[in-house]
Parts: structure tokens; sequence; C-alpha cells
């Protein structure tokens, strides 16, 4: 069987990771692109020089030309301005938008086929606009934010119960930033509901501190923001896609009616294959999660509305 070709766009700091992830499982072959000169090639090269330790065989190309990406099976995108203290990921728009438009004008033209998984933020919005400029089908277009959310939730859960995040199942929807809806409701730890482990008030915290995370870890940084569990959780996206997996994830969906809404990209669970999006699950979300998850849509409405294709 034909190795999948996996193209990562950006070779900042999620990239790198991404790279050096996918190296390690062995997912495809790689092609790592930046308008850095050099870095992409370094950073490939040092990255090769790492598979005979872990015993991968990878081919990994560090490029400056978008041809060199040409016919891939699935696009990774990081490529944009990371945040820094002070800011939301919604004060990146403007100039993440232009990364963006030459983003999709330039897979479109070398790789009009393949399946696309988008990270940069904002994630709802750079997804939405990419969709639009391209014209991909929707199966082919996803955002990756709801696998990092819910990871947090299950990691602060964890921690709190002194227990295994292996055990912790969670799940978080709507938009990536301050109004995403974590669901405790639909958490559980090896199948025992989290209501019956902590008091509302620990739950509550512990759901702020998610909507909240990636901003503590800017304000802890200082110059970016979180790379490393971004990466991870791109991974998880890219290898239920190129290994056919059909793992149910929450990701950032463009929505047709499901959940009642329609015309953006919002967080829900869905199935993940060779063909890309290739189910929307829809939950039975009680008032206030309904009420959680509309404030969440119109927040995502209101940055789209902002945006100039």
């Amino acid at each position: 069987m034909a190795k999948a070709k996996i193209s990562l766009v950006g070779g900042g700091n999620i990239g790198g990771v991404l790279t050096l992830i996918a190296a390690q499982k062995e997912l495809g072959d790689l092609v790592l692109y930046d308008v850095v000169e050099g870095m992409p090639q370094g950073k490939a090269l040092d990255i090769s020089h790492a598979t005979p330790l872990v015993d991968t065989d990878t081919r990994i190309l560090g490029t400056n030309d978008y041809a060199d990406t040409a016919d891939s099976d699935l696009y990774i995108v990081t490529a944009g301005f990371p945040r820094k203290p002070g800011m939301s990921r919604d004060d990146l728009l403007a100039a993440n938008l232009e990364i963006i438009k030459d983003v999709s004008k330039n897979i479109k033209k070398y790789s009009p086929n393949s399946m696309v998984i988008i990270v940069s933020n904002p994630l709802d919005v750079m997804v939405w606009s990419f969709k639009e400029l391209t014209g991909f089908p929707r199966e082919r277009v996803v955002g990756m934010a709801g696998i990092l959310d819910s990871a947090r939730f299950r990691y602060f859960v964890a921690e709190r119960l002194g227990v295994s995040v292996q055990d912790v199942v969670a799940l978080v929807l709507g938009g990536h930033g301050p109004t995403m809806v974590p669901l405790p409701r639909y958490c559980s730890v090896s199948g025992i509901p989290l209501t019956k482990l902590m008091d509302q008030a620990t739950i509550d915290a512990i759901v702020k501190r998610v909507q909240e995370a990636g901003t503590e870890i800017v304000g802890l940084l200082k110059t970016g923001s979180a790379y490393f569990s971004p990466a991870q959780a791109a991974i998880e996206m890219a290898e239920s896609i190129v290994r056919d997996q059909k793992r149910v994830l929450p990701c950032a969906a463009y929505l047709e009616g499901e959940y009642g809404v329609s015309g953006i990209y919002m967080g829900v669970p869905i199935q993940l294959g060779a063909s890309g999006m290739e189910k929307i699950i829809e939950l039975d979300l009680d008032s206030d999660e309904q009420a959680a998850l509309k404030k969440s849509v119109e927040h995502v409405r209101k940055v789209i509305a902002e945006v100039k294709l």
C-alpha cells in the first residue's frame, strides 16, 4: 500500500512538533512548508536524524515551495501568528486571514483532492474561511479544537481526582475560545458520571479553567501559545483519517442544520475516517447546554461578520 503524503503548512512550534510525532508514528511521507528560508529544511533534517533512533522509515522534506506539496493526501495547517499575553484568539483575525488566503490558494492549486485539518487561530473563522475560499466539500475540511479542549478537561478532572487520564472521558462543544461549552453531564471516569465524583462547585471551577486553559499557557510562556498539546491533538485527527480508524472525536465541522445551526464551523462530535468527516453525531442537550451553545454560535457568527474574503 502506498504511503500517505502529508504536508504540514507552517514550520513554527506546532508544525515542528507535528512533524516529529507524525514521523515517530510513520503516518506517511512528510513535507514541512514554511515561508522562512532554511527553517523548515533545518527542522526536517534534524527530525530525519532522529528517525534511526526510533526505527521509523519516514521521508521528511523541508521546503519554501508549495509545489513540493503537490498531490498531498492530507494537509495540516498551523501557519499564522501565535497569541501573546493580553491577546484573544480573535485578535489574530486580520493578520492570520491574509495567511489563510495564501494557503487556500496554493492547496487548491497543488492538491485539489486533498483533505485538510486547520489548526490556525481564530480556529472557527480560519477553517470557515478556508472552506469558503477553496469550495472544498465540508467532508474534507475540518478544524482542530475540541480534541484539545476535551483533553484539557480530561487532564484537570484526572488531576483533581488523582486518577489516570486514561479512565476519563470528556467532551467540549462549541467555538474554540472562552465561549466553548464543556459538558460535565457527558464526562465520566470509567463509566461513572462526573457528577457522582465531584460537587458542583468543583466541576464549575474545572469548566472555567478549561475555557481559559489556552490563555493560562499564553500568560506563562509570554512569547507565544501552546504547541505540544495542539500538535498531539491534530495528530489524533490525522491518524484517524490516514489509517481509516473511524474514531469519534470532537472537531470543528461545517454545520448544515445539525444542532439547529447552519453555515458556520462549530465543535461537535464527528466520525473521522479515510473519506474525512463521515458523520456528525448530534447529542441531546438540556436547556442550559443549549443556551451555552447558542452563545458560542453567536460569538463565532460575530467574528465571521468581520471577515472580508
